[in-house]
């Protein structure tokens, strides 16, 4: 009798523990066929090799193919840069292309720039988005621990995405991001890891945003690809040496 109520008094608090973390740090794919096939290509890219900055992310990042073209190939492509983004991505499905996916298997970059956390937000609190940037980073550091990891904070965002405005207020975007951000901010070590906030970049001086960094209060605009490349690419030249 006392034997059995040890066990049980000894799993309970395992299985809470186990209930109690946050889906955002649970390594899952995604069930999209087309999802599927961009990473297989992320696998190969890197058994190619020749990639010194990573760009980690979900559908912001993946657009430095599309809209950010033009300020990729200016910008990033002369450093080496290699696009791993995918539309839709959570944090829960960068970990899995990390680990299971084994996505950066066969390059050693210097630095990777990473952007996540945005889809998280209709399912999840701040802290838990956090947490699951916060596994990435880990993971990321656990894999390549050369690798200087550049933490940008997650872009500013509406919560009602009115896109019949021309514009939005300050007070239209998405506090959840602000807070998300707060806590990201304290992953910087200053040694391996570096946090960038560069969101005032893509709002306007009231605080507001323009359709014309971000159309649909979201994803950037060709002109927003290029004040995110002007941001951050004195940081990553820095970060290469």
């Amino acid at each position: 009798m006392l034997r059995t109520l040890f066990f049980v008094l000894l799993v309970v608090p395992i299985a809470a523990q186990e209930a109690s973390e946050p889906t955002t740090v649970k390594p899952v794919p995604r069930k999209d066929p087309g999802w599927m096939q961009r990473h297989e290509k992320f696998v190969e890219q890197s058994k190619a090799g020749n990639i010194d900055v990573a760009f980690i992310g979900d559908s912001i990042t993946q657009a430095w193919e599309s809209d950010g073209k033009e300020a990729w190939e200016k910008s990033f492509a002369p450093l080496k840069a290699g696009n791993y983004g995918i539309g839709g991505d959570q944090t829960q499905h960068v970990l899995w292309r990390l680990t299971e996916g084994k996505e950066l298997d066969g390059v050693n970059p210097k630095v990777a720039v990473l952007m996540i956390g945005t889809n998280n937000t209709g399912a999840n609190n701040a802290k838990e988005i956090a947490t699951g940037v916060e596994a990435i980073v880990k993971e990321l550091r656990k894999q390549k621990p050369e690798t200087k990891v550049l933490l940008l904070a997650v872009f500013p965002r509406s919560s009602k995405r009115p896109i019949e405005e021309a514009k939005i207020s300050a007070s239209q975007l998405m506090p959840k991001i602000g807070q998300i951000n707060s806590n990201l901010a304290k992953m910087d070590d200053g040694k391996h890891v570096f946090y960038m906030d560069i969101n005032k970049v893509f709002l306007e001086e009231d605080g507001g945003m323009s359709k014309e960094i971000m159309p649909d209060y979201l994803h950037l605009s060709p002109k927003g690809y290029e004040r995110w490349a002007e941001a951050i690419l004195p940081k990553v030249r820095e970060l290469l040496k």
